[in-house]
């Protein structure tokens, strides 16, 4: 029987660590603080933001919201994170995407201290991901993993695909595996006959956003589907895998909803908590060595 790996019930083992994890901080004297730059009126982000504060505020986490208008110029962003690096009280830094299209995501990303971003996404943790260095990595592809491993499901020794390249999960995914000592193969657009490949896998995860793509003929039987992808069809949010028939075939599989979206949230906010560690470790060794 196909065991359908529920992204709330470990989503729900995570939220337990890290509101002990907050507590842990707030004995200590630490009050957690997350905040959010918004560019503009992006009804997505905005609902978003708003949910994320009332996840924060649940998990003792204080949430604050910047706004700069949609005209606000690059430099303008750039400003406002570098005040957000220097705010001692502020030990996370969320940018909200999209940014308006006159601005360069790479440039303004890379503005935000790399202890800080709890997206994962600066170059400095993307470096760090890669050699096998202390980082902060991205939530989405934290959450694939986290929800085989919570669920007991081993890495070590399996052929994982992946099927997409982006790089917000295909890519920091295939280091993130490799570190788990899974053998990894990468999919993508261009992969000719790409049902040749997933047939092989014992894990195969799909990022790619389009509904449908992973069908029932292209799953080996008793292999791990994980479902990393999201759109809109027909005003329902579905996946990247034909769940109802795939199921049928599978030996576990994510649903979406209900699947690895519902660890991402909580993965960031245990990215700040890591953040958190990681900036007090560095002010001790400055205290440590000071500069002469």
């Amino acid at each position: 029987m196909t065991k359908i790996l529920d992204g709330k019930q470990v989503a729900a083992m995570l939220r337990e660590e890290l509101y002990q994890e907050i507590a842990a901080l707030k004995e200590q004297g630490t009050e957690p603080q997350l905040a959010v730059l918004l560019v503009g009126e992006d009804p997505a982000s905005l609902a978003y933001a708003m949910f994320l504060e009332k996840v924060s505020k649940n998990a003792g986490v204080l949430f604050i919201l910047h706004r700069l208008s949609n005209q606000a110029s690059e430099l303008d962003i750039k400003l406002k994170i570098e005040d957000l690096n220097s705010d001692a009280k502020v030990h996370g830094i969320l940018l909200m995407m999209p940014l308006p299209p006159h601005v360069n995501k790479q440039r303004v990303m890379e503005v935000v201290s790399p202890l800080k971003d709890v997206d994962g996404l600066h170059p400095f943790n993307r470096g760090h991901l890669i050699s096998g260095g202390v980082c902060l990595q991205p939530a989405t592809p934290m959450s694939c993993l986290e929800i085989m491993k919570r669920s007991g499901i081993s890495l070590s020794g399996k052929h994982m695909v992946i099927v997409g390249r982006g790089e917000t999960v295909g890519k920091p995914l295939v280091f993130m595996a490799l570190a788990e000592n899974a053998t990894v193969s990468v999919c993508h657009s261009r992969t000719a006959d790409l049902a040749f490949f997933t047939k092989q896998a014992d894990i195969v995860i799909a990022a790619v956003g389009k509904p449908g793509l992973i069908t029932a003929e292209m799953v080996k039987p008793g292999a791990v589907v994980v479902d990393a992808g999201i759109s809109e069809l027909n005003g329902q949010i579905t996946g990247d895998v034909d769940f109802e028939r795939v199921k049928e075939v599978a030996g576990a599989i994510t649903p979406v909803p209900g699947g690895v979206g519902s660890l991402t949230t909580v993965l960031m906010l245990k990215n700040l908590v890591k953040g958190i560690r990681l900036q007090q470790q560095v002010q001790e060794e400055e205290e440590s060595f000071p500069c002469p």
